[in-house]
């Protein structure tokens, strides 16, 4: 996606040395430690979210679109179709089949219109007010998902048995309409341990390197840099293909 300019939300105090074009920083000040990580994350979009509204409030400008990935996760094809695909969400989040955990908030695309932006803020408020009151103390690790799905599911008209079939759907939750897209192309991760990997479909659009698999990915950055065929998207599956651990993790 040459078009798209890349911000890296982090913690005022890091220092982070960015020599490319396209690529800013933007610092938000907040909780960063390790326990309360994940609840900051979605502090941190909000508050993104909220200056958005605030340039737009100001001026009429370029319209863009926003999407939210964890720092582990390599997008491998162009994601803008997915606004023009599906022109009525407000944002989107991508679902697996897994009855606790049915959500992963590793990816979150919000429409940058000022109703989709706003509404997008909205929801993800409802998700932080959730996380809070229900899921504190999974403030570590994954409370940030419990809380999206119990926000999502306690809808009364959600069908949760949607969660089981592998393709995209709109649904109306509360004032916004979410898009729900399959992680199987949108948020695919590698599985590890003996036996478990049946290969990698060439629809895949975003890879995501949870875990023990982020090793994969220096790994595969100095693969691409080094190949004489880097711009050979095949030379990259193939590496992937190789990947193996007798652990399985989230």
């Amino acid at each position: 996606m040459p078009q798209s300019n890349i911000i890296i939300l982090t913690d005022p105090a890091s220092k982070l040395p960015v020599h490319r074009s396209r690529v800013a920083i933007y610092p938000i000040q907040g909780e960063y430690s390790r326990d309360k990580l994940m609840l900051q994350r979605i502090r941190s979009y909000i508050a993104f979210l909220e200056t958005r509204l605030e340039e737009h409030s100001q001026q009429q400008g370029h319209l863009n679109h926003y999407i939210f990935t964890d720092s582990d996760v390599a997008v491998i094809d162009d994601l803008g179709q997915i606004f023009k695909n599906y022109p009525n969400f407000d944002l989107a989040f991508t679902f697996r089949n897994n009855k606790e955990q049915p959500l992963n908030s590793g990816f979150i695309a919000v429409r940058g219109t000022p109703d989709g932006v706003r509404r997008g803020k909205v929801f993800l408020q409802e998700v932080l007010k959730v996380y809070r009151s229900k899921y504190i103390k999974a403030s570590r690790m994954l409370g940030d998902q419990l809380a999206l799905a119990w926000v999502v599911k306690s809808h009364p008209s959600f069908d949760a048995k949607r969660f089981t079939r592998p393709q995209a759907f709109l649904e109306e939750i509360g004032s916004a309409s979410v898009l729900f897209l399959p992680c199987a192309i949108y948020n695919w991760t590698p599985p590890e341990g003996a036996g478990q990997f049946h290969g990698m479909t060439l629809d895949v659009k975003v890879v995501h390197f949870k875990g023990s698999r982020k090793r994969l990915m220096l790994e595969s950055w100095n693969f691409l840099n080094s190949s004489s065929s880097s711009s050979d998207v095949s030379d990259m599956l193939c590496l992937i293909l190789k990947s193996g651990r007798t652990k399985y993790d989230f």
